[in-house]
């Protein structure tokens, strides 16, 4: 079992610790440019931003983030991404354990990818729920829990499990959550995804003679909207 705290991330987001390096580069999820590309910019929340990917795509899309994140060393790598791409005046850092952090305002977009706390991950998704505005949409990407799958592979090895039991979640079991009378479902569905890691070069499922560096993510993807 691990214990995500906030040493737990240090480690992860430190130099050079292997569980972490993959995740920091990765691209903008797509599912969240979809769905935020179909909105009107306002208010977003990047619940467990990591180095800030998510969130500083979001202010260059003229959404005013807040980027909440349990590990410092992650948003050093976050301001000085925030920076580069000269949207620092759209964007908010806070660093703050989820399980407990309150926030003062409702957002129309929370986000939330990857994310692990020291609560189990149905639990966060739904203190994650609160946050939202009504009318306003939560989108939950989690690593997909494949029955049978063998875990704590490192990311990088393709169809492996790189992740603890305890970190993977259900479409199914996501969805359970939400109460009909207060959100609408719009999307609940697993995906596979591959993506080229650092160093690697892009590649397609049918070209398996490339010489690659890829890892494939297997999602599990909710997006609901809150009932006004």
């Amino acid at each position: 079992m691990h214990d995500f705290d906030q040493d737990y991330w240090e480690r992860q987001w430190g130099e050079g610790a292997p569980a972490g390096a993959d995740e920091r580069s990765l691209p903008v999820n797509p599912y969240l440019m979809k769905q935020a590309q179909s909105m009107t910019p306002a208010r977003a929340l990047d619940a467990g931003c990591g180095t800030g990917v998510e969130a500083v795509w979001l202010a260059a899309q003229g959404w005013q983030v807040t980027g909440v994140d349990i590990s410092a060393t992650a948003l050093t790598s976050a301001q000085g991404r925030v920076q580069d791409a000269g949207v620092a005046d759209r964007v908010d850092w806070v660093q703050a354990d989820l399980t407990t952090w309150e926030p003062d305002q409702q957002y129309e977009l929370v986000s939330t990818n990857y994310a692990h706390a020291s609560i189990p991950q149905l639990e966060l998704y739904q203190r994650l729920a609160q946050w939202v505005a009504p009318g306003g949409v939560l989108i939950i990407v989690g690593h997909l829990h494949r029955s049978g799958a063998h875990h704590h592979q490192h990311h990088g090895s393709a169809d492996a499990e790189p992740h603890p039991e305890e970190a993977t979640v259900t479409v199914e079991a996501i969805a359970s959550g939400f109460d009909p009378h207060q959100w609408r479902i719009d999307s609940a569905q697993e995906h596979t995804r591959e993506v080229t890691v650092p160093g690697g070069r892009s590649t397609t499922p049918h070209d398996s003679t490339t010489p690659r560096d890829s890892t494939t993510l297997h999602d599990a993807v909710v997006i609901v909207r809150r009932l006004s």
